[in-house]
């Protein structure tokens, strides 16, 4: 393939080896298809085939019916998200709607994040949390809010929240307008931060690229952390 670029614009690395990124054409891709399994909820309520054995949280004899708290998710120090999607609850495939259960213990945060095809809504069933988001124009929103309290991130938001107790867990359930699990909407923050060459971080910090050379690279999103100092 011939090489177009302007002479003296090479990929840029820095101490960390990150090349400089490729854009797609398309932009984001589209959520993966779900694999339809036999059971229940193909096409819609069909009855289940003889060998069929329910995903975890799925009832077997309820198809609308999901456990969601004892089902199987990221545990993780700091706390814990647990899901019903497409890919676990036959029921919500092709509706476009995917459940979560997050927990925060003390000194926990979900990293922050922004989801380009899928807005969700967040319920504080207990605890007490603090948002922040950044949205379209540099809009910014940072605010504290507790139990019955709705906070509603549309999509493309970039936005986090974390623990405000030093004592109290904080549990979030958050509906999302996609049907898939939430690891294949989530952009993070780390792994993208990762991805920038110390020297454009640099440019756009307005600091010495050097500044960024002791980050570490993080390949993997980190859906839940921890501060520092928090008991495990």
């Amino acid at each position: 393939m011939t090489d177009t670029r302007p002479h003296g614009l090479e990929p840029s690395s820095d101490a960390r080896n990150v090349a400089t990124p490729s854009v797609s054409e398309t932009g984001f891709p589209p959520p993966p298809d779900i694999p339809i399994k036999p059971g229940i909820g193909t096409p819609w309520l069909g009855q289940p085939a003889t060998d069929y054995k329910p995903e975890p949280g799925v009832d077997p004899d309820h198809p609308h019916v999901f456990h969601l708290q004892g089902a199987p998710g990221n545990f993780m120090d700091g706390g814990s998200l647990q899901g019903a999607h497409a890919g676990n609850f036959p029921i919500v495939r092709g509706q476009k709607a995917a459940v979560y259960l997050v927990h925060l213990a003390p000194g926990g945060i979900r990293e922050p994040h922004w989801h380009p095809s899928a807005w969700e809504a967040n319920f504080i069933l207990s605890g007490t949390t603090k948002w922040t988001f950044v949205g379209p124009d540099s809009t910014q929103d940072t605010f504290t809010v507790g139990p019955g309290d709705l906070v509603f991130a549309p999509q493309g938001h970039f936005h986090y929240f974390e623990n405000a107790s030093e004592t109290e867990d904080l549990y979030v359930l958050i509906v999302f307008n996609a049907e898939t699990s939430e690891p294949e909407d989530d952009v993070a923050l780390g792994q993208s931060i990762s991805s920038v060459p110390t020297d454009v971080l640099g440019a756009v910090f307005g600091v010495d690229p050097s500044v960024f050379d002791q980050l570490p690279l993080i390949k993997h999103r980190k859906p839940v952390v921890r501060k520092p100092g928090y008991p495990k």
